[in-house]
Parts: structure tokens; C-alpha cells; sequence
């Protein structure tokens, strides 16, 4: 069994005001983000380092808004309600991946037309760098000691603070390698050579898709929503078939209109 690193959410603190490693994350993923982003501009034909820059910044806005939206409507709806305010406290956690993919694809859309870019050919440049901010999202999980995984026995389990004795997969990690590096390595690879219109975004919501739903058989669901059809089956899951039909799609239209 492997020892949970306590590690304290708070990063550091000037006066009253606390920075939280979650916080951190965010700002870890966007610098990764541009310095792969100003490399991709400098060997591309149709995008310009100003291109991008703007676009990335419209694209961070979409993240952050689209993200906690996104939390709200798909896993705790009734906050909408009871807590309307809970919509602008991001530093208590709650960000969805879904919601953060669309608010980050609205945004950099429209900003992307302001500059004669198609939505496509902005999705194509941007899905390699977005992997770096999944993994540090999911460190910023495992920091938070939240989204925790299923009992086990395995030699990987740890024990969570505030999950009771039994150790856990550390799901959190499995996300960050699988989410993060795996699927990194996988998109940017791809992208490294020219390729049809839409099959880098294809990729990208299909290695996503079938990564995280591997990692929900691990992940427990949030505990006030549970398993749904009183199965296996799991929010997160539900979110992600589509997006895996959505990247088949994706990259069978790109290659047979190549």
C-alpha cells in the first residue's frame, strides 16, 4: 500500500489571501498551454504567434467559465438554486472537464472568426495543448484529496483523508497519466505531420472519451449522484460515449473527404 502525501491545498499565503495549488494548476496548464502553442505558431502556415496568443486567452476565459457551468448543470443542478452564488466559487472545486471543453470551444470560436479562422482549423491547432492542463487538473484532484477511486487491495491503494480506512485507487493519477501524458503524447505525435481537417480534434475527443471511461471502472462516482441505472454506469461515462461517437465521426468524415 502506498502512503497519501499530505500535502496542505494551500500553496502559500500574502496577508488574507490564500493561493490554492487547484488554483495553480489552472495557471500551470495555461503556461504549458502557450509554450507549446507559440512552438506549434512558429512551424505553422495559418497561424500567426498573435493569432494564437489572442485566441489562447479567449480560450482560458471559456475554460474557467464553461468548466464550473458545466460542474453545476451536469453533477449538482440543484446548486443552480439553493446556492446560485456557488456558479462563481471556483476555488472550492467542481470543474467539469465537458463544460470546460465547450466553454473553451465557444470562446476560441468566436474569437478564432474574428480572424478569418475556421472552427476547425482553430480546434486542430488547439487540442495537442490541451492534455498538460488535464494532468495538472487531475494533480490538483489528488492534492485535493477529492474524486477519489474504488476500495482495492492492489499495492497502489492509499487512504484518502475523509474516505474512510480502506485504501483506495488513487484515481486521480490514473487520470493525470492516462488524460494528461498518454494522450499528450498520442495528439501531439499525430498533429506532428499535416494532416486532414478535423482528424486532430477526431483524435482528440476519442482518445479522451475512451481514456476516461476506462478510469471511471476505478473512480467513484460523485457520492450525491451514484451509480446511474443502478449499475456501473456513471455520469462521467455518459458524457464521454458521445464524445468518442463524436470523434469517429471526426475522423472518418477527414479522411474520406481526403
Amino acid at each position: 500500500m502506498l502512503t497519501y502525501p499530505q500535502i496542505s491545498p494551500v500553496a502559500f499565503s500574502i496577508g488574507p489571501l490564500a493561493v490554492r495549488w487547484y488554483g495553480l494548476m489552472y495557471v500551470f496548464g495555461f503556461i504549458c498551454a502557450w509554450l507549446l502553442g507559440v512552438y506549434r505558431a512558429k512551424n505553422s502556415k495559418t497561424f500567426t504567434r498573435k493569432e494564437f496568443e489572442d485566441i489562447l486567452t479567449w480560450g482560458l476565459i471559456g475554460v474557467v467559465v464553461g468548466a464550473r457551468l458545466g460542474y453545476i448543470i451536469f453533477y449538482d443542478f440543484k446548486l443552480l438554486f439553493t446556492d446560485p452564488a456557488a456558479v462563481f466559487k471556483v476555488w472550492q472545486g467542481g470543474m467539469s472537464f465537458h463544460g470546460g471543453l465547450i466553454g473553451v470551444m465557444l470562446f476560441q470560436w468566436i474569437a478564432g472568426r474574428r480572424r478569418g479562422k475556421s472552427f476547425f482549423e482553430v480546434m486542430d491547432f488547439m487540442a495537442p495543448l490541451v492534455p498538460p492542463g488535464l494532468f495538472f487538473g487531475r494533480l490538483g484532484n489528488f492534492i485535493n484529496a477529492e474524486l477519489w477511486g474504488k476500495v482495492t487491495d492492489s499495492p497502489v491503494g492509499m487512504i484518502f483523508p475523509n474516505a474512510g480506512p480502506l485504501p483506495r485507487h488513487p484515481s486521480q493519477l490514473y487520470e493525470a497519466a492516462l488524460e494528461g501524458v498518454a494522450l499528450f503524447i498520442i495528439v501531439w505525435i499525430f498533429s506532428a505531420k499535416p494532416r486532414p481537417r478535423m482528424a486532430v480534434s477526431g483524435l482528440f475527443a476519442l482518445g479522451y472519451g475512451v481514456f476516461r471511461i476506462f478510469c471511471e471502472f476505478y473512480r467513484l462516482p460523485d457520492a450525491h449522484i451514484g451509480y446511474l441505472f443502478g449499475g456501473f454506469f456513471t455520469m462521467g461515462m455518459a458524457l464521454c460515449l458521445p464524445l468518442i461517437a463524436i470523434g469517429v465521426i471526426l475522423l472518418a468524415l477527414a479522411y474520406k473527404r481526403r
